[in-house]
């Protein structure tokens, strides 16, 4: 089975989906982690260097790849995946789609500390950043509405997400 995790930037999907895959016994990648190795770059210099076009080109063709792959993965999506293309028909496709659902101020804030440069957030003053979440929240919810699950306000504690993605393990 793959679980594919999604949400805005800061939502948790890979501080959650490393110890689930590991209590799952599952592989687990980091999308935006794999577009570098194979890139042999980081997000922000493809942004910078050949835009935001190019780049959900290329996710795509790496979450593509990954479906491939096969089964038995935990897949944490950047955050704009779901919101591309046919990328949340695939995800939807080829295995269950959770969606870690946090309030904005939350998100905020938890950008503002974070230690990784996110090209679409970078330089912004804190209310603006609370601003540009509530508005591209407000356009991606349609998007990330489509997951299988939605989970609000995810604890860090794996258990219990394991307990809600049950019902879709015992189809597995």
């Amino acid at each position: 089975m793959l679980i594919f995790l999604i949400g805005y930037m800061g939502s948790g999907k890979t501080t959650l989906g490393r110890p689930l895959a590991s209590r799952l016994g599952y592989r687990f990648t980091d999308l935006d982690k794999a577009i570098e190795d194979g890139e042999a770059r980081t997000i922000g210099e493809i942004f910078s260097t050949d835009g935001e076009a190019y780049f959900r080109d290329l996710e795509r063709k790496y979450l593509q790849k990954i479906v491939d792959e096969g089964d038995d993965w935990v897949i944490s999506t950047g955050g704009g995946t779901p919101c591309f293309g046919e990328n949340m028909a695939l995800m939807n496709a080829s295995g269950v789609t959770v969606y870690l659902k946090i309030a904005p101020r939350m998100l905020a804030d938890r950008l503002l500390v974070a230690k990784v440069c996110r090209p679409l957030v970078a330089g912004k003053t804190p209310d603006e950043l609370l601003s540009y979440i509530e508005e591209t929240l407000a356009v991606r919810e349609k998007f990330y509405g489509q997951a299988n699950v939605i989970v609000s306000n995810p604890s860090r504690d794996v258990t219990k997400l394991v307990q809600i993605l049950e019902p879709y393990l015992s189809v597995k």
